[in-house]
């Protein structure tokens, strides 16, 4: 027996009966033989921390846009707080904790620079709209490893494409045909909503935009008034009322605890996220994603994979473009581009 089936083996004793196993995988966009040592699901959460996008997350926006502060969250810390949260419940659940890691460590690869405001700019300038869940999709099934992709299992791939709320959307409850198959990709997609609903609030009052008595009394009352209580309390109703019910068909939040998430999800939204003062660079990062659309289609040869625009059009090669860039590469490419250098004039030989 190879060490691959032995863990396979202890996956099959351990984890509960509705929990995913690496063995019974739907299987990968393109057959290929199995790893001697990891399970599929370990395989592919590797894949994905060794690919070039998820080291990219440390330099993308997740709130506030190049802050001077070191503590503020990136991309990349909002993911691992995510999957740490996940792990969490899945451990509890008895669930496939390594696939539970792979679909939360992947579900933002396909984020854009500047965080929301730059997912709004692409969703304008491309024609059929733009969602950064797609794009993560597309990342690891095309553009990773020179367009060979990561070729994920089908079960991380479907919790990546399902994990996306929006403005409105609910966490738990949606529609069978919008959930992930498995509860595994149920709990990552939570654990998004719990992890970035407290961290952004953290980072709101580290940057001054909010004061701790600014957020909704309502909501505080039901899951406590510091960050850690927030986690705490949601993560212990969700496995409680899992637990209670089926949790081999979906998880399950009670009806105050959930609502106050949303709430302030909800609050977040009107003080934070679409604050017009706290937000005002955004709309500098827009302009400069908007000048860099049309300007790097003027010379595709230089910037655009030349098989993108071949097989998919300049639109497709200009979206991978810019939605794979950090903050930090799109202002250097715009200063490059757009902004005129101070003349030296040339130095004589005495």
């Amino acid at each position: 027996m190879s060490i691959r089936a032995d863990l396979e083996g202890r996956e099959a004793e351990h984890l509960a009966s509705y929990a995913a196993r690496s063995r019974d995988s739907k299987g990968r966009l393109r057959p290929e033989a199995e790893d001697p040592i990891r399970p599929a699901f370990q395989r592919d959460r590797d894949r994905i921390v060794h690919s070039k996008a998820f080291r990219r997350l440390k330099h993308k926006t997740q709130v506030f846009f190049a802050p001077t502060g070191d503590h503020y969250r990136t991309r990349l810390t909002h993911t691992l707080e995510m999957s740490q949260i996940a792990r969490t419940v899945a451990k509890v659940l008895r669930l496939n904790e390594e696939l539970t890691e792979a679909i939360a460590l992947g579900h933002d690869l396909g984020h854009t620079p500047f965080g929301h405001a730059g997912e709004r700019v692409l969703n304008d300038l491309m024609p059929g709209g733009f969602s950064h869940y797609e794009q993560s999709l597309r990342v690891v099934d095309v553009l990773e490893q020179e367009r060979q992709g990561l070729n994920l299992t089908w079960e991380v791939r479907d919790g990546i494409a399902k994990h996306s709320k929006g403005k409105d959307g609910a966490p738990l409850g949606m529609d069978p045909s919008r959930r992930s198959a498995t509860l595994e990709g149920q709990v990552a997609r939570v654990a998004d909503m719990i992890a970035y609903v407290n961290h952004d609030i953290d980072d709101a009052v580290r940057a001054g935009v909010l004061h701790t008595t600014d957020l909704p009394v309502e909501a505080l009352a039901v899951l406590g008034r510091s960050s850690s209580e927030r986690i705490g309390t949601l993560v212990s109703d969700i496995v409680e009322r899992t637990l209670d019910t089926r949790p081999d068909v979906e998880l399950r939040m009670s009806d105050g605890v959930l609502s106050a998430l949303l709430d302030l999800r909800a609050f977040l939204f009107d003080a934070v996220y679409e604050n017009r003062v706290a937000m005002s660079e955004f709309r500098k990062a827009s302009g400069i994603l908007g000048g860099l659309w049309e300007r790097v289609r003027q010379e595709p040869d230089v910037y655009l994979d030349p098989q993108t625009v071949q097989e998919e059009g300049i639109d497709a090669a200009t979206r991978d473009f810019l939605a794979g860039m950090t903050d930090r590469f799109a202002v250097g490419l715009y200063e490059t581009l757009f902004i005129p250098k101070p003349w030296a004039r040339p130095t004589r030989l005495s």
